[in-house]
Formats: C-alpha cells, structure tokens, sequence
C-alpha cells in the first residue's frame, strides 16, 4: 500500500508535459505488452490498444480479456497501475480548465482575436455600451479594461473579455491586442470627483493608446470643454461632452417635444430606425443620385462623415473618400449591403 502511495504522490507532483509523456509511453508499453503475451485473444494492436483504455478507465466491456496466467497478472498489474496514473492525469486536466477559468476572470489571460473594441473604465455607461455592442454586431467582440479583482459580467459570455490592469500603462493595452483593436472607448473615471481630474486621468490613458496604435479609432468623454485643445493635440478622433451633451438634449426636449426620443432611436439599435454607414455606389455620381437612390429603398441620406447639409449639394460630384450615413431599419441596411 506504501509503495502504491509514494507512486501516486510522485505522479501528482510532475509537471504536466512530463506526466503527459509518461502516461503516453505506458499506454504505449501496456499495449505491446498484452498483445505479446496473448496474440490469439488481442489479434492485433488496436484491439490491444481497446483493451487497455477500456480497463484504465474502468469500463470493462468484457469483450476481450487475457486467458492466460501471464496475461492476467499482467493485467491486474496494469489495472493497479493505469487507474491512478489516468486519475492523476484527469485531475491535472480538471485543474487545468479551473485554472484557466480562474484566470479569465482576474483578467490575466491576453486577448488574441482582432477587429474588437476596446472599453475602458467600467461603469453603468460600460454596461450599457456592451449591451448595445452586442445587440448591434453578431460578431464584434469586447474587451473591457478595468483593475477589478475580477471581471464585471459573467466570463460565460463567449464575445466579452476582461483584461485587468492600470489603463495608463502600456502593458495593460498590449494584452488587450490593441494593435488589431478596431476602436477605443474612454469613459471618465466616476470615482473621481473633480471633473478636471478626471479629464486629466482620461487624457493620460488616450495618451497610450495614439502611442501604442495611432490607427485604431479612439473615442473618449470628456466633461469639460476647455480640454478639447489637449484632446486635439493627442489626435483623439471622435470627443463627447458628457455634461454638455446631456443639458443639450434636455433643452432641446424641453423646447420640442420628442426630440430626445428620435436621438435615442438614432444611436440604439434596439428602438425604431437606426443610423447606418453605407457604400459608395459605382452608379452614384451626384449626391442627388445616392439620395434618389437610397430613396428608392427605403433609405435617407443624410451626411458624408461630419457634413448633413447633403440636401443643399444634390447636384455636387460624391468624393471616392465619401463616408454615407443613411437612416432606415436593419432590414433595409441589410439589402444595402
């Protein structure tokens, strides 16, 4: 009983790859093994092979078995043997995925897929970013950047990722694959009280990224105005005005009625009709000709990248670098596309 004892701790405490081959050469040894005591009961090595796994495991069909003296011994032997090696080995496998899991939710392992977006900071405007992330793109996945313990949404979500680090840092960006990232999101830092210290704290952090992938379009909140200049000279491509934003809106709801409705509708994906990029048609020379166009399926132009004064210059040639915003339903994006 010693002896079997002192074999199984020594198994446990071998490196995986190491328990892995010893197992292998084993099996392997077992199988040449048996097939040579008893060639008429094991025709051939596969059928040995079969004989083997099937009595490590403990299933024992009882198709095949050793008739012989030497072949039973044998077997006993094995038996004795093959079902603490294979246990210890589905143990270390188990520990394995455990691990791994672990490790998923710490936000330790590295992102490696590409054309994802990258959030940073969470908070309610992250949770409720990823939902419309999801919910707008069946493919595009989600990395948020956070230094949590442990990730925020359920790790059993197979297009959401946690990468756990001090966004400041560039190692923290580099596990998170920002190289082949398809966009950054910013969020301010709600824990910081002080909107200047936050906007600080935000800069910093879009520092790194231009640093890291100054292709990778990068989006940030700012809360107040004044830091735009700072925001410009690190070339953030796309800025929103939290506070600014929100008041706008409610002016404008106040002053016209529904007005804050058809927004939400404009950039939610889950409410009425939606704001959607398309291409640029080869048949396309005018805007009038897109506008008529689109028209004509359902669709309506409305801006090339940052202009939406589109229905004063019908008459004017498409750009090749044209960038289209139309507004529809999925279904009719769908066609477009």
């Amino acid at each position: 009983m010693h002896f079997f004892l002192k074999i199984g701790l020594s198994l446990v405490r071998m490196k995986n790859l190491s328990l892995l081959f010893a197992a292998l050469i084993f099996i392997v040894f077992c199988t040449v093994t048996i097939y040579l005591l008893e060639p008429d009961t094991f025709e051939n090595l596969l059928t040995s092979f079969y004989f083997v796994m099937t009595t490590f495991s403990t299933v024992g069909y009882g198709d095949f078995s050793p008739v012989t003296g030497a072949g039973r011994v044998f077997t006993v032997l094995m038996y004795l043997l093959g079902i603490g090696l294979l246990g210890v080995v589905i143990g270390k496998i188990v520990d394995a995925f455990s691990l791994f899991r672990k490790r998923k939710e710490e936000g330790k392992l590295a992102y490696t897929d590409e054309k994802h977006i990258i959030i940073v900071g969470w908070g309610k405007k992250t949770e409720t970013a990823v939902e419309e992330i999801l919910s707008s793109d069946a493919t595009t996945e989600v990395v948020i950047i956070d230094t949590l313990p442990t990730s925020p949404m359920d790790v059993s979500i197979d297009r959401v990722h946690y990468v756990q680090g001090d966004p400041s840092e560039e190692e923290t960006f580099i596990q998170a694959n920002i190289k082949k990232a398809k966009s950054v999101i910013v969020f301010a830092d709600d824990a910081i009280q002080v909107p200047s210290l936050r906007d600080a704290k935000t800069l910093t952090i879009a520092i790194t990224v231009e640093r890291l992938a100054t292709h990778v379009h990068t989006t940030v909140e700012i809360m107040t105005k004044k830091q735009i200049a700072n925001f410009s000279h690190v070339k953030v491509d796309e800025f929103i005005l939290s506070q600014e934003t929100t008041s706008l809106l409610a002016v404008r709801s106040a002053m016209h009625q529904n007005v804050s409705t058809i927004v939400t509708q404009l950039i939610s994906r889950n409410i009425g009709e939606d704001l959607f990029e398309v291409k640029k048609n080869p048949d396309w020379k005018t805007y009038g000709d897109a506008f008529h166009g689109l028209l004509a399926e359902g669709a309506t132009l409305i801006a090339d990248r940052q202009q939406m004064d589109i229905n004063r210059r019908l008459n004017e040639d498409i750009p090749a670098d044209a960038v289209l915003y139309v507004i529809c339903d999925q279904h009719t994006h769908l066609k477009l596309s």
